[in-house]
């Protein structure tokens, strides 16, 4: 298989996971289909996944993973420092599945393939070739 397609299903599937889990937490799933359903859900799960942090935290752990979901999703989508962006995904993902390992065991972070997504975002990183990125024509490359 081409690697530009690889690259492009790594950058789309990562990102559709992070945008799916921020509409989740503002509700916009079905309830039938949904995790958390709602922001007081999603946070009471962060407090979960994440107990040594203070109570007065945990909303702000909450949008801070937000933001970084939403933000590193877009630039995952349009190509925009491809490399770097799939870089912090995945460590955000590996710190999230390490948080949910010491919490509530590692089974949940296996269940959804937290540590796959992970590797996934990793792998990207290190797919040089540029292809449907924005990067090329900012920087005008033809890697």
């Amino acid at each position: 298989m081409n690697t530009k397609f690889i690259k492009l299903f790594l950058r789309l599937s990562i990102a559709s996971a992070f945008l799916s889990a921020v509409a989740d937490r503002f509700g916009l799933w079905p309830e039938n289909v949904s995790v958390w359903s709602n922001w007081s859900n999603f946070l009471d799960y962060t407090q979960a996944i994440n107990p040594w942090l203070p109570n007065g935290m945990i909303s702000i752990a909450g949008a801070i993973a937000t933001i970084l979901e939403i933000l590193f999703a877009l630039c995952l989508i349009i190509g925009f420092k491809t490399e770097l962006f799939a870089k912090l995904s995945g460590l955000l993902l590996l710190l999230f599945g390490i948080a949910m390992t010491f919490s509530t065991g590692i089974k949940g972070a296996f269940d959804y393939s937290v540590f796959t997504a992970a590797a996934a975002a990793f792998a990207l990183s290190a797919l040089q070739e540029k292809h449907w990125e924005l990067d090329c024509l900012i920087f005008k490359t033809k890697k």
